[in-house]
């Protein structure tokens, strides 16, 4: 007998401050990747399917991205320099010649 199927991974990406499009509230998002992988007797061999999406924390609703989409927002979050990333501190103002 061959006992075969699939699991499923879910994976936290990043987090980011955006703009909610069910509920338009700027609340914090979750990035998240979904793999289903083949599985035989109960040892995961290779992914089926991989799926992205984002979540609001405020309202629950949950928004499909591409591959692409969920690059440049894990980016985003990462601080790349010239970007502005919202969970990193940001410097104080200081005036000039003080």
């Amino acid at each position: 007998m061959i006992v075969f199927g699939t699991k499923g991974y879910l994976y936290q990406l990043a987090i980011l401050t955006l703009v909610c499009g069910s509920c338009s509230t700027p609340a914090a998002h979750t990035l998240r990747k979904r793999v289903t992988k083949f599985t035989l007797f109960f040892v995961p061999l290779f992914p089926i399917s991989t799926k992205y999406a984002t979540q609001c924390t405020f309202c629950g609703a949950e928004q499909k991205v591409t591959r692409e989409q969920a690059e440049q927002l894990q980016t985003q979050a990462a601080g790349v320099p010239g970007g502005q990333s919202y969970g990193q501190p940001q410097r104080p103002y200081q005036r000039p010649g003080a």
